[in-house]
């Protein structure tokens, strides 16, 4: 299986080091000496133009930052693509961008599945980052043989944007969930307690939670969160918009998610 990719940079890298080892041929964008030659020390072939990757492919794979840059480089990466191939999602953005495009892609007969990531760099490098995708089950499946390279579990939760609306409420969740820990830590200082003690503490009770874990690590709220609020920021911006095209909100969760920001 021919694969192609753009986007081989903090998260994209070790998926392209992970396809590389499981076999596939990978052509991957880099526009610069620099970034080819990053691609190269990964196994795949450096290509200059994004169009380039699509080329004779049977999964295209985009992991940009942005939803504006999807918008940007998908177009011309599915006119590029042959008939039967698949263009897979990564980056968090709204589901209307993926419906969007799976309905210009149809046209050509190229499928699209949106993709969204649960994990980090750490998680693909050792194969077992979580996987949302949306699509339709003859998609998913010419997909999954690929994102297995790098993705477990590989979970197919509906139509195409079902990966995009699930990986939204769930970093809801994650980031009201960081505001649950921010305000638990001020009641404890309210109640004398030491912050660092009561972070080391809690993680054995039933009120535990990956956040709090994550917190704990950190060592303390406010070091976690200046962490990853940019990330987690830019996903709660977009739920927010995606909630209001649906004309629907955050509801008690906005609080908490406006905590777990720092605001």
């Amino acid at each position: 299986m021919r694969v192609g990719f753009v986007g081989a940079g903090r998260m994209g890298a070790p998926m392209v080091q992970r396809l590389v080892g499981a076999g596939y041929q990978v052509r991957a964008l880099g526009r610069t000496d620099e970034k080819r030659a990053a691609v190269a020390e990964l196994g795949a072939t450096p290509v200059t133009e994004a169009v380039e990757v699509a080329d004779g492919a049977d999964v295209v794979v985009l992991c940009v930052f942005t939803d504006d840059q999807v918008d940007q480089i998908a177009p011309g990466l599915i006119d590029a693509m042959p008939a039967g191939s698949v263009l897979v999602l990564h980056t968090t953005g709204s589901p209307r961008t993926a419906e969007r495009l799976a309905v210009a892609a149809r046209a050509r007969g190229v499928h699209v599945v949106d993709a969204p990531v649960s994990g980090g760099p750490h998680d693909i490098a050792a194969g077992r980052v979580t996987l949302w995708v949306g699509g339709s089950d003859e998609a998913v499946e010419r997909a999954r043989p690929a994102l297995s390279a790098y993705g477990d579990p590989v979970l197919h939760v509906g139509q195409i944007g079902s990966g995009q609306k699930v990986k939204l409420v769930n970093n809801t969740l994650f980031a009201a969930q960081i505001g649950m820990v921010a305000e638990a830590v001020e009641l404890g200082a309210r109640l004398g307690l030491d912050e660092a003690a009561l972070l080391a503490a809690l993680p054995y009770g039933s009120g535990a939670s990956k956040a709090m874990g994550n917190i704990a690590r950190a060592g303390s709220a406010s070091n976690f969160i200046a962490a990853v609020a940019e990330f987690i920021g830019k996903d709660v911006a977009v739920v927010r918009r995606t909630a209001a095209e649906l004309g629907a909100d955050l509801g008690r969760l906005d609080p908490l998610v406006d905590a777990g920001l720092g605001h």
